[in-house]
């Protein structure tokens, strides 16, 4: 098999230790369990089937390139959301329903939804539980597409528990979205390699409204203990990466939620055009006859090679040579694009509501500025990636490493503008207090930053973080000083997801 492809298939453990490393941690899991396992019959009646967990993650360099078919460079934290789930005993059920609750029942209300899975996600009543039902869409989504048995719907009950912290940019809804896959595989006793799990849980958190990239669902399926992954796409891969052993990364909350489904048309979906814009106007600019352009580019992936092509004649390399002679950095108004590709916007977009919804909310793209940032965060992976194999000394590593960290937050604050005051004070914090890089993780407008350090300096690095932070912050009483371990933690790379039968 080529290369470090991840072609085996979901692993089925008998053991939480299999998961979860011996020590305070395996014990807080196994009262996590056995709470869910009584939380499920006190719900249903009957134990679960099952267990699933799928881990949140943490971004270390690639930002918003993914939907733009580059290769990103996450690890898997700790942090996970599990599943306790059973096939439904209740025959007087009429039809089956999936009901799915959650440990946290004061702020996660029950939810059901018929046993259906051609049925729509419901954008306009947007609960917890849609992700869930995303998951149960994408299990038979898949088994429609690769003409395998599909099985008459079935009523399931489910409980979820999550560790992941909402609205902090490390992949709390992809993590609930991957475990419910995973979760209802288990329940119907469907075995499927990761590499297809990790391509249709992207594809089915679609139905929530986002034009997510694929990053956060096949890190948090193919991740290994150890070892961040370098994540290609198209089709996806993941190759190991070997971290400095001498470094640690630690992730520190903003405490600003991001609400990226909500904000979609505005924030996350508003970009992911941007860059489709940005890649035909490139198209036209570059002689692609105009019809091929709107037809066939959605990316600015699909155009590179024609930029570099272009960079040759220049004497260069970079598709950056191409956008910067060919886009203009004042913002385009959509009279201007159309002409540009004598073509209607919405009739280019027509099949994909949510860009209409994006064309509806702007008047005006920033074009030039989201092309270069795509073009030159895409570069600075492969170079993180290279600057981890290279035979320089660790220390010199570990400080080509923060210098790109740092490289990529300024092209995400200032290029792609997805940053937000308390980021940007919380990134400064961080480097004054030692940090050889630090950066917003995840989609930005919020969430989280994280920071590489020297693994000898976390312990008063965190402290220091508290004081500055998070301390003001307990004493206006927003937050509770019994929580600060939830906000700000260093990780090591942790496992991807797995069925758990206990």
């Amino acid at each position: 098999m080529a290369g470090n492809m991840e072609e085996d298939t979901i692993p089925v453990f008998t053991s939480l230790s299999d998961v979860y490393e011996e020590g305070p941690q395996l014990e807080v899991a196994k009262a996590r369990y056995n709470k869910l396992k009584h939380k499920f019959v006190e719900l249903y009646g009957q134990e679960p089937e099952i267990f699933a967990r799928a881990p949140g993650r943490v971004n270390l360099i690639g930002e918003h390139i993914d939907y733009e078919g580059y290769s990103v460079l996450p690890m898997a934290i700790r942090q996970d959301t599990v599943v306790a789930i059973g096939r439904s005993n209740n025959m007087q059920e009429n039809p089956p329903m999936l009901h799915i609750a959650n440990i946290d029942s004061e702020e996660f209300k029950t939810c059901s939804f018929q046993a259906d899975p051609a049925q729509e996600v419901n954008l306009e009543n947007h609960v917890w539980a849609n992700y869930f039902l995303c998951g149960y869409k994408g299990v038979f989504e898949y088994l429609a597409h690769n003409a395998q048995d599909i099985r008459p719907p079935v009523g399931l009950n489910a409980v979820v528990d999550g560790t992941v912290p909402i609205g902090a940019g490390l992949s709390s809804s992809s993590s609930l979205v991957c475990v419910s896959v995973i979760a209802i595989c288990g329940a119907f006793n469907l075995s499927f390699l990761k590499q297809d799990v990790s391509e249709f849980s992207c594809t089915c958190e679609r139905h929530i409204g986002t034009q997510s990239g694929g990053m956060d669902q096949a890190i948090s399926v193919m991740a290994k203990r150890g070892v961040a992954k370098l994540i290609d796409f198209n089709p996806i891969q993941a190759s190991d990466v070997m971290l400095p052993k001498g470094g640690s990364f630690v992730i520190a909350n903003s405490l600003t939620e991001s609400k990226k489904a909500v904000t979609a048309a505005t924030n996350y979906n508003n970009r992911v055009v941007e860059c489709r814009l940005a890649a035909m106007v490139l198209a036209a600019k570059l002689k692609m006859p105009l019809q091929e352009a709107t037809a066939r580019i959605h990316t600015l992936s699909d155009v590179e090679g024609l930029c570099v092509a272009y960079a040759s004649t220049r004497g260069s390399s970079s598709p950056l040579v191409a956008v910067e002679d060919y886009l203009h950095d004042a913002p385009y108004t959509t009279e201007e694009i159309e002409e540009i590709l004598q073509e209607n916007l919405r009739t280019v977009m027509a099949k994909s509501p949510s860009s209409l919804a994006v064309l509806s909310a702007a008047s005006n793209f920033k074009l030039f500025q989201r092309a270069k940032h795509v073009y030159s965060e895409a570069n600075r992976v492969h170079l993180f990636r290279a600057a981890t194999q290279s035979n320089q000394e660790e220390e010199e590593v570990l400080q080509r490493l923060g210098k790109l960290m740092n490289e990529s937050h300024t092209s995400c604050s200032i290029l792609y503008e997805c940053s937000c005051p308390e980021l940007e004070n919380l990134v400064d914090i961080c480097r004054r207090n030692g940090a050889l890089g630090a950066r917003l993780t995840g989609a930005g407008w919020g969430g989280c930053v994280v920071a590489l350090v020297k693994e000898n300096e976390v312990p008063s690095f965190i402290t220091a973080l508290k004081e500055v932070y998070y301390y003001p912050k307990v004493k206006k009483g927003s937050i509770k000083i019994e929580d600060l371990d939830l906000y700000v933690f260093d990780s090591k790379p942790s496992g991807g997801a797995a069925i758990l039968r206990l």
